[in-house]
């Protein structure tokens, strides 16, 4: 993979992540986000010097699939009528973006392959970058929703448990979550969670491309 390549998406790719989170939040009466300056595409808002700069080096340069994060959008689960429901809408919304980009970047190659467009050099290299875009964004999405706090899928799954059940799971990886997490990606062993799912996804687009 071209790092200039992979860079830019993985970075606006982490940035609507975020953006999304404090979207939903927004939308469902949490206008934390937007006063704080954080409802914005602008990148130089979202960076994380460990999510998004040192995690993606590590990973280039261990030869691991290209993933970060950004900045969390700040949210106020307070704000919402249901916080423990609001919070796991807001978490899903990270990975659905996600998700909705790469099935965008799917379009966009079908499309073109429709149009028989490879000849020309610039739209060929547009089909390259939508390549990356579905292997990274689907690995994002996939990757976030491992069911470990603090990611996405970890306050999703909060969300779904019982009340007791919640409390107890919350608490227990709000204190070691981060440390789970950070084993998993240091060790490479999040590969065999992520990778199952990543490929059937990769394999359905791919089949709706006609790849």
């Amino acid at each position: 993979m071209d790092l200039f390549i992979i860079l830019p998406i993985l970075f606006f790719s982490i940035v609507l992540h975020e953006f999304a989170h404090g979207y939903v939040a927004y939308r469902m009466g949490d206008d934390t986000a937007y006063f704080m300056g954080r409802l914005t595409l602008n990148p130089l808002k979202h960076v994380d010097v460990v999510g998004t700069i040192l995690v993606p080096a590590v990973c280039y340069i261990s030869h691991l699939p290209m993933f970060g994060w950004a900045k969390p959008v700040p949210i106020n689960a307070a704000r919402f009528s249901s916080p423990r429901a609001g919070m796991g809408k807001v978490a899903l919304a990270g990975p659905a973006a996600n998700l909705s980009l790469a099935v965008l970047c799917a379009v966009l190659i079908k499309a073109v392959l429709m149009t028989q467009a490879f000849a020309d050099e610039t739209t060929a290299r547009l089909v390259a970058f939508a390549v990356y875009g579905i292997q990274i964004n689907v690995l994002l999405a996939v990757f976030n929703l491992i069911p470990v706090p603090p990611l996405d899928g970890g306050h999703i799954v909060v969300a779904l448990l019982p009340y007791s059940a919640a409390q107890k799971y919350a608490a227990f990886f709000g204190r070691y979550g981060m440390y789970v997490v950070l084993v998993l990606i240091l060790t490479g062993a999040f590969k065999y969670i992520i990778y199952p799912p990543m490929y059937f996804i990769v394999r359905v687009l791919g089949g709706f491309i006609g790849w």
